[in-house]
């Protein structure tokens, strides 16, 4: 079932789903489940598995010449999301990325989830890698999400690179893309931010997830700006409980958002991060049943990786 099919299904109420990561190389996939196990208590209608590009190091030989190797340190996103609906029955949702991809390589991952059954995607232009400065598209990939909103359309309306093709299948993906209530980091402005994030949902994006946030004003905000300039898909809010002090730098760093003061009070005051984890968790339940109250269809959780402190918010909330 699609997303938004789900938010009509739900018929007002407040839905829970979250996102995992893929496990690191060599690890099975029982790691997975037994993160989703405590968490389909509150019935998510779907969960999203996230992608991770290719990196490459470089090694020295003995020569002394540098030889270039690929690292891959989290696989298996279509192959978890195909367990995730044998197992659960519910939707998995995978992420695909403009970054580390031909446009022939988006399609055969199209095709192989189509094959799988999988009808939602949430399509990213993905981040740099680390021996990049700014994103660097492949040599003849998506520079920009709305380009790979756009393919994906235009699969789910037979048209496949090769036009050559005669007699070529429909697929039915729901797509969703990526937005940031406090700008992404490298938009001038929030306005610039939601101009080019109306040109996704013109090429076809039919809801929307938001970057995390800890202040719900932020939140209500970019909504009611989205809603001013036209755009009635479902905005999704994105929540993340903090889990140690260590978060009060990085995820701001990492993740360019702001944490309200009377967050990074209250973390200050900790002692351990015991204490910091339920100071986060009941900031995120305080957060949830806001969005809850407001009417918002379904509340998105970043797990990563760990679900004992989202399984406690949902707890409280669902």
């Amino acid at each position: 079932m699609k997303v938004t099919e789900h938010i009509k299904k739900a018929n007002g109420n407040t839905q829970f789903s979250f996102e995992i990561l893929p496990p690191l190389k060599g690890q099975h996939i029982q790691s997975i489940f037994d993160n989703i196990d405590p968490l389909m208590e509150f019935k998510p209608p779907f969960i999203d598995v996230t992608y991770h590009r290719e990196e490459y190091v470089y090694k020295e030989l003995e020569n002394g010449l540098l030889k270039k190797q690929v690292v891959k340190k989290r696989p298996g996103t279509v192959g978890i999301c195909a367990a995730i609906q044998n197992k659960y029955g519910v939707d998995a949702i995978p992420h695909i990325l403009c970054g580390g991809f031909t446009k022939e390589d988006t399609e055969n991952f199209l095709i192989d989830l189509d094959f799988l059954g999988i009808n939602n995607v949430m399509a990213l232009r993905g981040d740099a890698v680390k021996t990049e400065t700014y994103f660097k598209a492949e040599k003849e990939g998506h520079a920009y999400a709305s380009e790979l909103v756009n393919q994906i359309t235009d699969l789910n309306k037979g048209i496949y690179l090769d036009e050559e093709l005669k007699n070529s299948s429909e697929t039915n993906f729901c797509v969703g893309v990526a937005a940031y209530p406090e700008k992404h980091a490298e938009a001038p402005s929030l306005d610039s931010d939601i101009y080019f994030l109306k040109k996704k949902i013109k090429n076809g994006a039919q809801y929307i997830v938001t970057q995390m946030f800890f202040d719900n004003s932020k939140y209500f905000e970019f909504l009611n700006k989205c809603r001013k300039e036209g755009i009635t898909v479902p905005i999704i809010p994105g929540l993340k409980p903090i889990a140690t002090k260590k978060q009060l730098n990085l995820i701001p760093h990492r993740f360019h958002v702001d944490l309200p003061e009377d967050l990074i009070i209250e973390i200050v005051k900790c002692k351990d991060n015991s204490a910091v984890r339920q100071v986060g968790i009941e900031w995120c339940i305080d957060q949830s049943k806001a969005l809850q109250k407001a009417g918002i269809p379904i509340l998105h959780y970043y797990s990563m990786g760990k679900s004992d402190n989202i399984h406690a918010v949902a707890s409280n909330v669902f």
